[in-house]
């Protein structure tokens, strides 16, 4: 598909660029994320309205799942535009299928919010659905956010999936104080997906 389209619009021009490299690809890039989403969203639906096609990829996972193309694929739907699902790997999908927990029904949450007593407040609402929940967080958070799963939750065994997919893939099951004591060895880094199962 990458060969075939007018464009590839992506989260970083130079990852995406290495990909197009390695499969000696030669198409133009240009850069969608989410600090230039609303200024550079209009000019690719000109562009798909005159007929270009355009492929969107992003750096690691699905694009619009926790991803800000989810505008452009809607905008793109609102103008009457197909928009063309190409399967691959999405964070979410990938942690259940590795986490060995009921995967039969789920809730899928994304990113908690940011200040302590929301983050709290949303945990507790996850928790009382009484079904596994996946959630996806920053290296910047984590530390923060098991600190709330083990207040919300407790002792609860949950899978902590880092980079998956990638060279550096993990993934541990383990309860949330034993994963905050293997984090505190190092800065944490990679995207975080955690899967909790209900309690």
């Amino acid at each position: 598909m990458l060969r075939e389209v007018d464009l590839v619009a992506c989260e970083d021009t130079r990852r995406t660029r290495a990909l197009l490299t390695h499969f000696d690809i030669h198409k133009p890039t240009v850069s969608y994320y989410e600090h230039n989403k609303l200024a550079r969203g209009p000019a690719l639906l000109r562009d798909l309205a005159a007929g270009r096609s355009i492929a969107l990829v992003t750096d690691a996972g699905t694009p619009g799942i926790s991803d800000p193309g989810i505008l452009l694929v809607r905008e793109a739907r609102a103008h009457g535009v197909a928009v063309v699902p190409i399967p691959g790997p999405a964070a979410v999908v990938a942690a259940l299928s590795a986490s060995g927990l009921p995967a039969d029904r789920f809730v899928f949450d994304g990113f908690l919010p940011v200040k302590p007593g929301k983050r709290l407040h949303r945990l507790q609402a996850l928790r009382a659905l009484e079904t596994t929940v996946v959630l996806y967080e920053s290296p910047h958070r984590i530390v923060a956010t098991l600190g709330a799963i083990g207040e919300v939750f407790g002792e609860v065994e949950l899978v902590v999936a880092r980079e998956l997919t990638k060279q550096y893939e993990d993934i541990v099951r383990a309860t949330p104080p034993a994963h905050l004591a293997r984090l505190a060895a190092g800065e944490p880094r990679g995207e975080f997906t955690l899967v909790i199962p209900a309690t």
